[in-house]
């Protein structure tokens, strides 16, 4: 497979990811593979609710740490569905969101240069 090909199969397997275990899937995701790097950038992952929320700080502290445990408890899910595409060892998996403007970021580590792999 190409670069861009395991960037689409990751791309599914993290938008799979997010409906399972987030409860909603995204409306944009692209995937980036860096060297030992892959960045996967979810824009429009909030629910109604969770905008509504968003709207005072208490909220978005509230979104914030519901989704960051959500996602603590399910990552090894990821990390399974990840390397299923990649066949790398994953280093670590970290994430934040923005609730300003509905945007989540995932950052997996890896164990080598998948990137000088794929050429």
């Amino acid at each position: 497979m190409t670069k861009g090909q395991i960037e689409a199969k990751i791309s599914e397997a993290v938008s799979k990811f997010e409906m399972e275990y987030m409860g909603r899937g995204p409306k944009q995701i692209k995937t980036i593979i860096t060297e030992d790097i892959i960045v996967v950038r979810l824009l429009g992952f909030l629910s109604p609710t969770e905008k509504k929320l968003a709207q005072t700080k208490d909220g978005v502290e509230l979104i914030k740490k519901v989704r960051a445990t959500l996602f603590e408890n399910a990552k090894e899910e990821l990390e399974k569905l990840i390397k299923e595409v990649i066949d790398v060892d994953i280093a670590g998996i970290y994430s934040d969101v923005n609730t300003t403007n509905g945007e989540k970021v995932i950052v997996i580590t890896l164990n080598e240069n998948l990137e000088k792999r794929l050429r």
